[in-house]
């Protein structure tokens, strides 16, 4: 891995002494593959974990699971989702199993505390276990079992490598991101099923196609294929049903809604992030021919880092009106408190996104 430029971290202090020091890594890619700015390593090796997730139900849609059985855009937003485990998360993936005729025990991820602690609360103090259709990964299972019963291929191993559904996301994937030749790596994933990693551009990449195929769509124009109209669908999924992809007082949610279906977001695991920009002026002003992908890395895996860090980027590149990006301002530079509520300390930004001239990646 590179060695990380001096400044490219967020900093938190206490009393002005430096606590921490936050390792950033981000690439601004634009649909052609070109990378047009970075901080750190936009190169570094990543394992995107649920950053994976729009790709991963892009080849839902391309089974032609949700005609099939009746599925809407919101069952596909909850496809994309790592979500709270709030009710109707749980009702939706529930209604996904139940059109597809398949039943929580089908379901090859396990039950774990809820990404919300408001969620975690209530299920402790009702002594509550989370089954599988309570992870915030059932969406996505329940998903791919209708993708695979749309096959016509076995339910019990939808999960494994060499499952046709898994092939397939995997081809999906490396044709996103142009790795037909040195193809991705892949581990598994917390929820059981296999996650990609490959450079940190390819994410951008992957997000900026996304943005490119919703730009494309709406112009209707007869060379429009297949695979452009699944991408606008993912696209458009996720940013009409905000509140399905993560859930209340989520980053993700807050994100989409404030920049009303402008953009997409997407948290991976240990401190990754995507986000597909549409087509507009702004884009076109910081050279990106088609759509925008933002893909960001904190070394150290702390997510709190991760959103600071996200917030400044786009603050940097001024992605947006002002108005759209308020709403992240709680984000942005977070006070450190204690437990009484004390400011003890903050969070600042000691990064610049850089111009990168050789950005040719194709």
């Amino acid at each position: 891995m590179k060695t990380l430029f001096s400044t490219d971290c967020v900093i938190t202090d206490r009393a002005g002494v430096v606590e921490n020091r936050h390792g950033v890594h981000a690439a601004v890619v634009d649909a052609r593959g070109r990378l047009l700015y970075a901080v750190g390593d936009p190169s570094r090796i990543t394992l995107v974990r649920s950053a994976a997730k729009p790709a991963q139900a892009l080849v839902i849609v391309e089974t032609g699971a949700l005609q099939k059985f009746n599925l809407d855009d919101a069952d596909l937003a909850l496809m994309c989702a790592s979500h709270n485990s709030e009710d109707r998360h749980v009702t939706r993936a529930r209604g996904i199993l139940s059109k597809i005729q398949c039943s929580e025990e089908d379901l090859q991820c396990g039950g774990h505390p809820a990404v919300s602690d408001v969620v975690n609360r209530s299920w402790i103090k009702e002594d509550f276990t989370p089954t599988a259709v309570y992870s915030n990964c059932s969406g996505k299972h329940a998903g791919m079992l209708a993708g695979t019963k749309a096959l016509g291929a076995d339910v019990g191993s939808y999960h494994l490598p060499a499952h046709p559904m898994q092939v397939r996301v995997r081809e999906a994937v490396d044709e996103i991101c142009h790795l037909e030749a040195s193809g991705s790596l892949w581990g598994v994933d917390g929820c059981n099923l296999p996650a990609p990693a490959f450079p940190l551009h390819c994410l951008a990449r992957m997000y900026a196609v996304f943005a490119d195929g919703a730009s494309q769509v709406p112009t209707h124009g007869p060379n429009t294929t297949p695979r452009t109209q699944a991408l606008s669908q993912v696209f458009n999924a996720m940013s009409t049903y905000p509140e399905l992809v993560a859930g209340e007082d989520r980053f993700c949610t807050i994100l989409m809604k404030a920049f009303q279906g402008l953009l997409i977001g997407k948290l991976g695991a240990a401190g990754c992030y995507g986000i597909g920009v549409k087509q507009t002026e702004r884009t076109r002003e910081l050279g990106a021919e088609g759509a925008l992908g933002i893909a960001v890395k904190i070394e150290d895996g702390n997510i709190d880092i991760l959103y600071s860090a996200i917030t400044e980027i786009l603050e940097q590149l001024q992605i947006g009106e002002p108005e759209l990006r308020q709403p992240l301002a709680r984000f942005h530079c977070p006070d450190i408190k204690n437990t009484v509520g004390v400011v003890t300390g903050k969070t600042s930004h000691a990064f610049k996104v850089r111009a990168v001239e050789d950005n040719d990646l194709v």
